[in-house]
């Protein structure tokens, strides 16, 4: 019989759209060989789990109540297996403010930062920039995914792009790092590669991830010394293996002035046809549809 493999898709967060195009490519090039079902994290998850009675649950979920531990705990109360990491490591890897603070304490070089709620003053906020962090500055939400809602702010655009976080209760303020983007991909134990990007636009933004005509330029094999190609991988697994995640992870550096710097970690990479991991996997001579097996594996021998 062939196995069943519940795929999840969707979910309420700002990245729907990316994650129905994960499911829709794993549902099709895993439909040959397994019985699959798509569906939704909504008020009929529950019935559908128990008429479809899965073996495995593929979570493509991507960003807030997909990735951070919320769709986690649902999955962990159905007591089916399911794949990427836990409730635990994917909390702390969504809270870029809680993951930072563990690469720092275990000697991974991430980029200083601060914390930031609603409630300040701007007056305040451009001199402790200035005292702790210096201008440009990242601003982010603390628990977004696909660079949604990223800025680079200058004293003269900081009130403008702080007016777009206004919604979010916290948001990052982190240091600029200039530098090369460079991105390693975990699957296990496995390291599975790094590739570099070369965005049109000022950095690696939401639209240069997702928008063709944004016209990113994926390099592989990358330009790095042996060394700093083992260096980057080994970072890289070593904070998968920090925060005790499983099956695939991106980790995402800037490299700058020969040093690597950890932005942050994702548990639930993307797998549409613009993604990194299953690029990275197949410059690499493993298939997409051997990529997702071993995604289902890992998942398979996790208890």
């Amino acid at each position: 019989m062939k196995k069943k493999i519940l795929i999840l898709g969707g979910g309420i967060s700002k990245e729907r759209s990316i994650s129905l195009e994960t499911a829709k490519q794993v549902k099709n090039t895993l439909k040959n060989k397994y019985k699959v079902l798509q569906c939704d994290l909504d008020k009929n998850f529950q019935s559908k789990l128990k008429t479809f009675k899965p073996d495995i649950i593929f979570n493509a979920l991507h960003g807030r109540f997909g990735e951070d531990g919320y769709a986690q705990t649902i999955l962990e109360n159905s007591k089916v297996k399911y794949t990427h990491s836990g409730v635990l490591s994917s909390a702390l890897a969504m809270d870029k403010v809680a993951s930072k603070q563990i690469f720092k304490k275990n000697k991974l070089l991430t980029p200083n930062f601060f914390k930031l709620n609603n409630n300040f003053k701007l007056g305040d906020l451009k001199n402790k920039i200035k005292k702790n962090l210096g201008f440009p500055v990242v601003m982010k939400p603390i628990n977004e995914g696909s660079s949604v809602d990223v800025y680079i702010s200058n004293e003269k655009n900081l009130r403008k792009n702080l007016s777009k976080l206004r919604s979010y209760r916290e948001i990052l303020i982190e240091e600029y790092i200039g530098g090369r983007e460079i991105q390693a991909a975990i699957l296990g134990n496995r390291k599975l590669g790094v590739i570099e990007l070369k965005p049109k636009r000022k950095f690696y933004d939401y639209k240069a991830k997702y928008d063709l005509k944004s016209k990113t330029k994926h390099i592989m094999p990358v330009n790095l010394t042996k060394k700093n190609l083992d260096k980057v991988l080994d970072i890289a697994l070593k904070a998968h293996k920090i925060l005790k995640c499983r099956g695939v992870t991106r980790s995402d550096f800037k490299f700058y002035q020969n040093k690597f710097y950890l932005l942050e970690l994702n548990t639930q990479p993307g797998m549409t046809k613009l993604s990194l991991v299953p690029e990275i996997a197949a410059y690499y001579g493993i298939s997409f549809i051997k990529l997702i097996q071993l995604i289902l594996k890992d998942a398979s021998s996790n208890k």
